[in-house]
């Protein structure tokens, strides 16, 4: 029986267009109208709880309404909101820029701050254009990306995306991106195995910079996870590999550390697993904790120095944002990198990350419909399969992800799927106790999803599955 609307959800309905979203769907599934959150939980105007298994779109570090946090930014909203950024400072942006300079690999020295990723994105595609053409090498007029790239939504973001999901329709209004066959370790061409993997697939990023290398000007890449492609995962040494071959043919690498920065993928920065640094760094969503928007793109001194000179020759960079380095934002920014410092927050991640894997493990190990469960630090995937063998698909159009989506939500469990992939990207504090309920919530669901649908069939104990 549908339940009926409440007066929030009308309001809403009425007024407000979602994002990622096919509004037609929410007349049979209204929003949910979230009134509190309070560590990993979110309450909705009923008092329904959901564990946010997916940190508020991957935003989340340290909980909801954290009180640490939640104190520094009511502390400087008594002091300073927000002061234009140009020709003007504050000591918030200042000690966040002097933080990460000290946090990223060696050689990122120049802080550039905007305010969501998308515009990181397009800060760092900007910035690599214009330093060839200040420095003579005005050829390079076009970016590479991977195919199943995410990098944003803005026009240049989607240009070295590769989701067409996203961005087909928008093709016509795009750049003209080179674009090189990416990582598939699930479903690797040359049959690697990820613990003793030697990149062999990077021969297709090395054909494309081998013959266009005199016209691109950058690698854009999502390091170790790409996300929304479906919590892809490669191991690093596709990274370092990478890098090299960028060194040789004088072009930039951006690393989009947007979803995988601040511990995600067990190390601060995920660069830091293949040893190596870009040219330029993206930074967003957990910047913040969660709270606010902010982001910032970091670069080497050699970048900086091409736009450096007399206001004469027009060489500066003539980017902004009404909310750049917004005082706010930074003072949360600041917090936030003060956690990691004193609260030893990675160690925490590595030791979560394991006991995650092995709950994650043993719950899906034996699921018929599981092709695979993959984890990188506290990003965990489900790629569910018509057929385990043979790797097959499921199909798109039965929307299988957003169903199993629709009913874990009624267990008070929030995993939003990207298509047919399940993931778990909780907030760091999360308790042994919430991570057996995550995933276990999650295993219950699915297996009765698939019971319903029919052609599978499980024990009692649910312990093992087998096709009918």
């Amino acid at each position: 029986m549908k339940q009926a609307l409440t007066e929030l959800q009308k309001r809403d309905l009425q007024y407000v267009w979602h994002p990622c979203s096919q509004m037609k769907d929410y007349e049979q599934f209204p929003p949910i109208v979230i009134k509190k959150g309070q560590g990993v939980w979110l309450y909705d105007e009923n008092n329904q709880r959901y564990l946010d298994a997916v940190s508020s779109w991957w935003v989340n570090l340290f909980g909801h309404a954290n009180a640490r946090i939640s104190q520094a930014l009511s502390d400087q909203a008594f002091i300073l909101e927000h002061t234009i950024f140009a020709n003007f400072s504050h000591e918030p942006a200042i000690k966040v820029a002097e933080k990460l300079v000290a946090l990223t690999p060696d050689g990122l020295n120049k802080v550039f701050f905007a305010d969501n990723g998308s515009s990181a994105i397009e800060v760092a595609l900007k910035m690599s254009f214009q330093y060839h053409m200040q420095t003579g090498k005005t050829t390079k007029k076009r970016f590479l990306a991977l195919t199943d790239a995410y990098h944003g939504e803005t026009l240049g973001a989607l240009s070295v995306g590769g989701v067409g999901l996203y961005n087909e329709v928008y093709q016509p209004l795009l750049l003209d991106t080179v674009r090189a066959q990416g990582p598939d370790c699930f479903r690797c061409p040359f049959q690697e195995k990820p613990e003793s993997c030697h990149a062999q697939c990077i021969q297709f990023v090395e054909e494309e910079l081998s013959q266009h290398h005199e016209e691109i000007t950058a690698v854009i890449i999502e390091p170790l996870i790409q996300a929304a492609a479906g919590m892809k995962m490669y191991p690093p040494i596709y990274l370092k590999r990478l890098r090299e071959l960028c060194t040789k043919y004088d072009i930039h690498l951006i690393a989009d550390e947007i979803a995988v920065g601040f511990g995600r993928t067990g190390t601060l920065f995920a660069c830091e697993q293949a040893g190596i640094a870009p040219d330029f760094m993206c930074l967003s969503k957990g910047l913040t904790g969660g709270y606010l928007p902010l982001s910032v793109v970091l670069t080497t001194d050699d970048v900086y120095n091409a736009f450096y000179d007399d206001y004469g020759t027009m060489k500066a960079f003539l980017h902004s944002h009404s909310y750049s380095g917004n005082t706010l934002a930074c003072r949360v920014a600041l917090e936030v990198l003060t956690m990691f410092e004193e609260e030893r927050v990675i160690d925490m991640i590595q030791n979560k990350g394991e006991r995650m894997r092995k709950i994650a493990m043993e719950a899906f190990e034996e699921l018929p419909f599981v092709g695979e469960y993959r984890q990188v630090g506290l990003v965990g995937a489900i790629e569910l399969v018509a057929n385990r063998e043979t790797k097959e698909p499921l199909p798109s159009e039965e929307r299988i992800g957003y169903q199993i989506y629709k009913r874990a939500l009624a267990k008070g469990l929030l995993i939003r799927p990207l298509g047919n992939i399940l993931y778990f990207m909780p907030p760091y504090i999360i308790s042994d106790d919430e991570m057996r309920f995550m995933i276990e919530t999650t295993k219950e669901t699915v297996v009765q999803f698939f019971e319903e649908r029919e052609g599978v069939s499980c024990s009692n104990d649910n312990q093992r599955c087998h096709l009918s």
